[in-house]
């Protein structure tokens, strides 16, 4: 960010060039530190949202192949969908795509974080989630794409294979595996103390959680769960 000392870029305006459902086209006009006043064509999108779904072994996720038109091909990715549901937040748009892509629902959804998918010309925010405990619910296909796109089950020991040989090529894809592998590799020692502040099925679910951690990754150990009160859990390396 630049300091109140040493001015940046500012904004003064944009006027919309083309609208549909979730995309307008916009020419923004800003200014630059040394005062000129240039433009720049700019993608205003609604955000979307990708999941991770991971399978009960820990060690394959569920993807998706289906047509790209403006690539005129198919890809391999996570399954994602635009946020254009009016008032949905991240988590549930997540759900929802979970649904109608691969047919599951997951027990848990963790947030990976988020990152901007070209910001050299669109603001569009894409916020990843690994999900876990995958359950059956039957797929719901919505467009002529979703129609003819087909599940396929992905090795994590295998993946970056798959983007060094150019077979997984979208970023959304490339960049959630690494988040969702990041966190699972890390959280064993992230978990080493952790409060149970009420007795409730947050509770339960927080300690399921780190039981699932714990027993899949290292070695870990849950040494103490109990559920009155404030009361905490501990794992052993």
């Amino acid at each position: 960010m630049p300091s109140p000392e040493q001015p940046g870029f500012r904004r003064i305006g944009e006027r919309e060039r083309v609208a549909n459902s979730f995309i307008r086209l916009v020419t923004g006009t800003f200014v630059d530190p040394d005062g000129y006043t240039f433009e720049r064509d700019i993608v205003r999108h609604l955000g979307a949202v990708c999941v991770v779904p991971l399978e009960d072994d820990r060690a394959h996720i569920l993807c998706v192949r289906q047509y790209r038109a403006p690539l005129d091909t198919t890809v391999l990715e996570l399954p994602a969908g635009k946020m254009d549901v009016p008032g949905e937040v991240a988590e549930v748009a997540a759900r929802r795509e979970l649904a109608e892509e691969v047919g599951k629902e997951a027990e848990i959804l963790t947030d990976l974080g988020s990152f901007y998918n070209s910001p050299g010309f669109t603001d569009e925010r894409t916020t990843c989630f690994l999900a876990e405990g995958l359950r059956e619910v039957g797929r719901e296909s919505h467009g002529v794409e979703e129609h003819h796109m087909t599940v396929e089950r992905v090795a994590l020991g295998e993946f970056w294979d798959l983007v060094a040989a150019g077979t997984v090529i979208d970023a959304k894809t490339i960049i959630g595996v690494a988040l969702a592998e990041r966190l699972l590799a890390l959280a064993p020692d992230h978990l080493d103390r952790v409060l149970f502040v009420n007795s409730g099925s947050e509770a339960n679910d927080v300690a399921w959680r780190i039981a699932r951690f714990a027993t899949g990754r290292r070695g870990a150990l849950v040494t103490e769960f109990a559920y009155h009160g404030v009361t905490e859990a501990t794992t052993a390396q």
